[in-house]
């Protein structure tokens, strides 16, 4: 159904562009322009890409996970200053969240951590980030990645095996189909439950119970093969999986249709098409994209049932493309990708001055970044040092791997930095085999053919996070329209955020920035709107996608991994734990209304028992009228009394009921701020405002309308200081604190400069062992690397 979807949307672009290029006398010159306009959406589409990187990829309960994250535009990889905040998560295997956190970004660039409590249970999780603007498309283009936490003071689940008797083997037709008496090309996947690749062989069994093919995996558990079928039914596949058998099925054979070969020769690409059972000499339309971007349009005639079409390499962008056919009848006959190596890297030099340390010395460490060309660039890179053992490997990826393939490939990717640097026959061949089995179409053709504007539920956050609700009517249960709605969000600083809700009654907030776990109280005016009914949705996104972690094994060789890194969590947890502390929050700004016509800090005026007294007697312009058994306050401007009632706050947080601003005790209030004049904020115009601050919130209590929404609410998380002790001195070195680090260094803000060179330097601590030291990042043009060392630490 999937399948035939897309090749119906498929269908739909390529009968415009062939009508149109017939009005054109079949011109070829003309067919650019065309599918250049039905891409138009798609290419003004902007897309983003996120990648993390985590201190390690093993971590104990008890230890902070470090990340750096970046943010870049998904069409050239470049640094993306849109979005301000990224969503990063901790997932269990039921996808239910185990930690969040909302993230600053700053130039395309965030950072942060986690604190992995105690009440975790010991499993493989799945990480995974991503911004508000990514959550408009399909959650397989968020970043995810696997992470391993132990939790060594609970029970651990038994160890579990991948069940060597559940494997899938997949099949894949170049180009899409098998076609009766046409010879195709077939790439063939074998995955055990977990989804990592497994080794195997097998055949396949035509009618006659004779073989007609054979195979062989290559590396990752992918492999392809050549068949010809000679009838439509009666093959079967045979594969044998270490000493499991199995028969899985082969695709379906069509008696009549196209197949498509695309044969790389060095440096032209050569894409044949072959047809049985069809009108011969039919023109047939190829399309070549990469990112949403047209890089090849040709007409092709078909001769004796075949057409061929030859391109120069040098047409296309560095990264995956997609070859795209279409029948003279504008039917989709065939899609393929294809991958040009990235010739843009950021080439990294990363080496310690010794290969040697002993315990509680220094280490220096020099760090070069250039292009590819030799020349010294200034990058954006993170670092990470930390012990390898049993327990803790070498990261299975990296940034220009996920960069380049994992982003843009469905499912999981074994070890992607193997296709980017093996440019020989053998990766060439794996190459291939891994685009044929894990490729999938991209582009939204069914968008692309729209007249219509796209339609998006989530906006980028371009100032901070964006808080989202619905208003209903209570008594309808009905979207309620053009109603103006009041976020206030508390906190050292309180600040008040309006908005009015559009035809579906949804609301949106664009707030500042605002740091820690907070408290929002979201009303309406209940003097003028009683019968609506406000809810807050949740701001992490609730879509998943369909990827499994692997079963949590512990082998038995990780015990000494597991037993040394559990002392060394508890001794730096109870001698150093207080060292690790949180950056003070970056200074909110002021009052949305700025400086205030008049501002009165009531302890400098003779205090009153009443509030009513206090603005009768020293606060400017501002009256109390009564009438019967209401209370209303007046604010004169150009000596005139404005209509209607002024918007009256304690802490940012609206009171419409003049009485009960009455009822608060003078005593308790720091300052009142007066805004005299109209004053338009978003949706609203404000008759005046009378701004009242506490000294202590708490201390108030101000009846709530009972339809107000009051949430704890996580604002931007704070960062965290790594703490890496110095020894400069001798005294230092002598002190008795043990110094149990298996992570002895971590920088997410490295910035190498335009000298594209740097030399940062920390202490060893007390373990002695292998150390491995991570260095990856980007460049400002988008060209991402990363670069490996080790040392050793000897007592």
């Amino acid at each position: 159904m999937e399948r035939q979807r897309i090749y119906n949307s498929l269908k739909a672009i390529a009968l415009a562009i062939i009508a149109t290029a017939c009005l054109a006398a079949n011109s070829q010159a003309q067919v650019l322009p065309v599918l250049e306009n039905k891409f138009a959406w798609q290419s003004g589409r902007l897309h983003e890409k996120l990648y993390v990187h985590t201190s390690k990829e093993n971590y104990l309960a008890g230890e902070l996970l470090w990340f750096k994250i970046y943010c870049t535009d998904g069409t050239d990889n470049k640094p993306l200053n849109m979005s301000k905040v990224a969503y990063i998560e901790i997932l269990d295997s039921k996808h239910n969240p185990v930690l969040q956190g909302k993230i600053a970004l700053r130039e395309g660039m965030g950072n942060g951590s986690f604190y992995l409590p105690f009440s975790i249970a010991s499993g493989n999780y799945q990480l995974r980030a991503y911004t508000n603007w990514m959550k408009n498309f399909d959650p397989a283009y968020y970043f995810n990645k696997q992470v391993t936490i132990i939790n060594t003071t609970r029970t651990s689940p038994p160890s579990l095996a991948a069940d060597s008797a559940k494997y899938d083997v997949q099949f894949f037709p170049e180009g899409g189909h098998l076609v009766k008496g046409l010879q195709s090309k077939i790439a063939f996947k074998i995955t055990a439950s977990e989804g990592t690749g497994r080794d195997g062989a097998g055949a396949v069994i035509g009618p006659s119970n004779d073989t007609v093919a054979r195979f062989v995996t290559g590396k990752f558990g992918i492999g392809s093969f050549s068949f010809t079928p000679s009838a439509q039914t009666g093959y079967r596949a045979v594969v044998k999986i270490g000493s499991v058998i199995i028969t899985p099925p082969l695709p379906e054979i069509s008696a009549t249709g196209y197949v498509v070969r695309v044969t790389d020769n060095d440096n032209s690409l050569d894409a044949g098409i072959t047809q049985s059972g069809l009108e011969p000499g039919e023109n047939l339309y190829l399309l070549v994209h990469n990112r949403h971007n047209i890089e090849v349009a040709a007409q092709l005639k078909m001769v004796d049932n075949k057409a061929h079409f030859v391109f120069d390499k040098t047409k296309l962008e560095q990264g995956l493309s997609y070859i795209t056919i279409f029948d003279g009848r504008g039917n989709p006959i065939c899609e393929r990708l294809i991958f040009k190596r990235p010739v843009n890297k950021l080439m990294v030099n990363a080496s310690a001055d010794v290969k040697s340390y002993g315990t509680r010395k220094k280490a220096d460490v020099d760090i070069a970044t250039f292009n590819a060309n030799g020349k010294n660039i200034p990058a954006n890179l993170s670092v990470s040092v930390f012990r390898i053992d049993s327990l803790q490997k070498k990261p299975a990826a990296n940034i220009p791997g996920y960069m380049w393939l994992n982003s843009d490939l469905k499912g999981y990717v074994k070890s992607p930095d193997y296709y980017l640097e093996n440019n020989d026959a053998d990766g060439n061949q794996a190459l291939d085999n891994l685009l044929l089995s894990q490729g999938w179409t991209q582009f939204d053709w069914n968008r692309a053919v729209s007249s219509g504007k796209p339609h998006f539920t989530f906006l980028p956050e371009y100032n901070g996070p964006v808080v989202t609700g619905n208003l209903t009517n209570a008594l309808t249960n009905m979207p309620a329209p053009n109603v103006v709605a009041y976020l206030t969000v508390t906190g050292s600083q309180h600040h008040l955020y309006i908005s009015k809700s559009d035809t579906a009654g949804r609301l949106m907030f664009n707030t500042r920035d605002f740091f820690g776990p907070r408290e929002i109280v979201v009303q309406t005016n209940w003097l003028q709107d009683s019968t609506y009914r406000i809810s807050i949705p949740n701001p992490y996104s609730e879509e998943y996608d369909k990827s499994k972690l692997s079963p949590f094994n512990m082998s038995a060789g990780m015990s000494t991994g597991l037993i040394s890194g559990n002392i060394d969590m508890q001794v730096q947890n109870i001698f150093s734990g207080n060292q690790i502390k949180f950056d003070a929050a970056p200074p909110e700004n002021a009052a949305f209304y700025g400086e205030p016509g008049y501002s009165y800090k009531l302890d400098d005026y003779t205090r009153f028992p009443k509030m009513e007294d206090v603005i009768h007697e020293y606060v400017r312009l501002v009256g109390v009228e009564r009438q019967r058994d209401r209370v209303r306050f007046e604010i004169i401007s150009d000596k005139k009394t404005l209509p209607g009632q002024p918007l009256a706050m304690l802490d940012s947080r609206p009171i419409f009921d003049a009485a009960k601003v009455l009822n608060i005790d003078p005593l308790k209030i720091n300052k009142l701020e007066v805004v005299t004049g109209n004053y338009v904020y978003g949706p609203a115009t404000l008759n005046g405002i009378l701004s009242f601050t506490s000294y202590d919130a708490a201390s108030i209590n101000t009846e709530l309308d009972p339809r107000a929404v009051v949430l704890d609410f996580d604002g931007l998380q704070l960062e965290r200081k790594f703490y890496s002790p110095v020894y400069d001195t001798e005294a230092k070195g002598n002190s008795t604190t043990p110094d149990f680090r298996n992570t002895l260094y971590w920088n997410p803000d490295i910035r190498t400069g335009e000298s594209g060179h740097l030399k940062l330097n920390f202490y060893t601590g007390d373990r002695a062992g292998s150390y491995m030291g991570i260095v990856e990042g980007i460049s400002r043009d988008g060209e991402t690397g990363y670069r490996y060392f080790y040392f050793e630490v000897n007592k």
